[in-house]
């Protein structure tokens, strides 16, 4: 079964076509890199996904529900999404364990009683992530790459199918950004990972786990697969619109616009 299959999809807001004629196969097992400027549409297509915005045309299948023939609340609770949108809503005193324990109810803070089972599973959840030095922190003094750790290990703690980081590297310095992206790749590569979709603009952060690549732009596919096909100095300067060259160091790739 793929865990997405989208035919064909068009998105209209109010008179403007966000997405076009976009279509995207991720097979399970598979990660993904969802690559594009700002404003190229990336954000509206994971609202696609998870079924909180509705195709103007095509069609969307994803864990295989057919969207329009399924239950998408039910859906959401095997996809884990992970976004800077949500860091600043959750209660900054709680304990870090104690945001990823509220994931199970999805809310924001805790509002009821917690077996000792579900407090043990939410700090070996949070352990996935590396984070079980911060466990007992309050969630507001955690440093930013400490508080991703922390809502990653909340979107996992209903061991979701399909995970959705929407740029979680944002803010990092670079040094934090490495141990994280190495932490993740650590839970990526296990036999009971998620498939990821991670969203980002930065092919530095294109780590050695993800297997293809999407790249939009202006709301249109320019180029799907393989990072060797995708992540070269050609596509690059076509989704920034802008002189790029693209450098492979081993199995990472850095970019350098030309000036």
């Amino acid at each position: 079964m793929n865990v997405i299959e989208i035919d064909n999809v068009m998105f209209r807001r109010e008179g403007r076509e966000i997405l076009s004629d976009v279509s995207w196969r991720i097979a399970k097992g598979e990660h993904w890199a969802l690559l594009g400027a700002n404003g190229s549409g990336k954000t509206t297509l994971l609202k696609i996904l998870t079924g909180y915005e509705w195709v103007t045309q095509g069609s969307v299948t994803v864990l295989g529900r057919v969207f329009g023939d399924s239950n998408i609340p039910e859906l959401r609770r095997h996809i884990g999404w992970v976004s800077s949108s949500l860091e600043h809503r959750l209660p900054g005193r709680d304990r870090a364990v104690d945001v990823v324990l509220s994931g199970l109810e999805a809310s924001l803070g805790l509002f009821r009683e917690f077996t000792e089972e579900e407090r043990r599973y939410a700090w070996e959840t949070l352990c996935l992530t590396g984070g079980e030095r911060i466990a007992y922190q309050p969630y507001h003094t955690l440093s930013q790459g400490e508080q991703q750790r922390v809502l990653i290990a909340r979107a996992l703690i209903h061991r979701p199918a399909l995970l959705i980081l929407d740029e979680p590297c944002a803010g990092l310095d670079p040094a934090t950004r490495r141990l994280f992206l190495d932490d993740l790749g650590k839970l990526a590569t296990r036999k009971d990972a998620p498939s990821i979709i991670f969203v980002t603009h930065h092919i530095e952060e294109i780590a050695p786990w993800i297997t293809g690549i999407m790249a939009l732009k202006d709301g249109r596919v320019i180029g799907q697969g393989v990072k060797e096909d995708m992540l070269t100095t050609v596509v690059l300067s076509r989704i920034f619109d802008y002189p790029c060259l693209v450098e492979a160091d081993g199995d990472m790739y850095r970019l350098r616009l030309n000036t």
